[in-house]
């Protein structure tokens, strides 16, 4: 294993009506917050109503931000931050999902910033936030683990790009998760997030650290209770322990102690290649972040496995229990593989781009903007071309 240093704050709270104590978590953080959500979603269903009654009861003065897009924006980011200093907010409460939460994150790493909070994201960010408003989370959507990780993932409209960032202080203080407020969801939306934490477990799972048994089993447990609660929750999407566990396992996917200890002398665990080929797709394209990664994990795969045969022999075997001879190892990888795919076709994801309207006009223009990618397989220009090609 290699060394690490594992520290995550957030202030887990789980359970039906958690969304109550909400007013009494963002007190502990400041006195005026900004309330930061999507579209109708949350107003339709009553949940902005309990927040905002909460906030009431609790003496928490608020102003509010919606209008945050899948893919955030960084157009709204700074109309965010603008809107924090100009009204003297002094914390953050991000109400929805991953594209919610990341919002928040950005807006709360750039108020105190004198520079520009697009400094703060991409390969080569300008600067690391020193300081940042505290965050609280409600969430709505079980999928992109944001709510206690240390990363946030936004949109530049200037060219499309869409870049990460990350910090230790960005972790959100506290994350209310009531497994409830996923009732509503579309079958589509949940069927993303799944998508998207099976596949944040999957980058952790690619690394290239020996003697890292312990942490190669949580990441398979964790694989095969999404792959087993995915399908159930499309049979029966108002089981409240479904619903629950799904959730439990969102969170657990992206809080980043299932990789510590691998690949970490490289700066970072895991491979993340799958998600920097796929950003560019979702950004440019509009297509859901989980739906896009349904699609590029197994091409990744296919193009990457001959280099790192007996890690993707054990995926195979101890994840899909394939069981065929061992004399062929690639017939085992590839059976894995065909399994992962039929995974996402049982749960209506696409396999393939053709299958969300993509075609290879723009391959070169995003793989020049985005190579070399990967830290478990490095990709440069051609390798990320051909990755494309294969899931066409």
């Amino acid at each position: 294993m290699d060394n690490f240093i594992y520290h995550n704050y957030t202030e887990i709270v789980f359970g039906k009506g958690t969304e109550q104590q909400v007013g009494e978590l963002t007190a502990k953080l400041g006195k005026k917050v900004l309330l930061h959500y999507g579209g109708g979603s949350i107003k339709k269903f009553g949940l902005y109503d309990r927040v905002v009654t909460a906030l009431q009861a609790a003496g928490v003065d608020f102003i509010e931000l919606g209008g945050v897009q899948p893919n955030p924006r960084l157009s709204l980011v700074r109309e965010g931050i603008s809107l924090c200093r100009r009204e003297g907010v002094d914390c953050v409460l991000a109400v929805g999902g991953g594209s919610a939460i990341d919002s928040a994150k950005a807006i709360a790493m750039g108020v105190p910033y004198d520079g520009d909070v697009w400094d703060f994201f991409g390969a080569n960010r300008k600067a690391a936030p020193k300081t940042v408003l505290p965050i609280g989370v409600v969430l709505t959507i079980p999928a992109a683990g944001s709510e206690t990780s240390n990363n946030s993932v936004i949109t530049n409209e200037d060219g499309w790009m869409k870049c990460g960032g990350s910090s230790p202080m960005v972790r959100p203080q506290f994350a209310i998760l009531n497994p409830e407020l996923t009732y509503t969801l579309p079958f589509s939306e949940t069927a993303n997030g799944v998508a998207d934490m099976l596949a944040h477990v999957l980058e952790r799972y690619f690394a290239d650290t020996e003697a890292a048994d312990f942490t190669d089993r949580l990441c398979e447990a964790a694989m095969r209770s999404i792959l087993y609660l995915g399908p159930q929750v499309k049979r029966d999407p108002d089981n409240y322990n479904i619903r629950a566990n799904l959730m439990w396992a969102g969170c657990s996917a992206h809080g980043g102690y299932l990789g510590v200890g691998r690949g970490t002398r490289k700066g970072r665990e895991g491979d993340w290649g799958s998600h920097a080929i796929e950003h560019p797709l979702s950004a440019h394209y509009g297509i859901a972040h989980g739906a896009g990664l349904a699609i590029m994990f197994p091409a990744w795969m296919k193009y990457v496995y001959r280099a790192h045969l007996p890690r993707f022999v054990q995926f195979a075997q101890r994840v899909f229990d394939v069981d065929l001879p061992m004399e062929d190892p690639d017939a085992i990888v590839l059976e894995g593989i065909r399994r992962l795919e039929a995974f996402f076709k049982q749960m209506d994801l696409p396999v393939r781009l053709s299958e969300v309207g993509i075609d290879d006009a723009k391959f070169v223009e995003i793989a020049e903007q985005i190579a070399p990618v990967g830290m478990f397989h490095k990709l440069e220009q051609e390798d990320i071309i051909a990755v494309y090609r294969l899931a066409l």
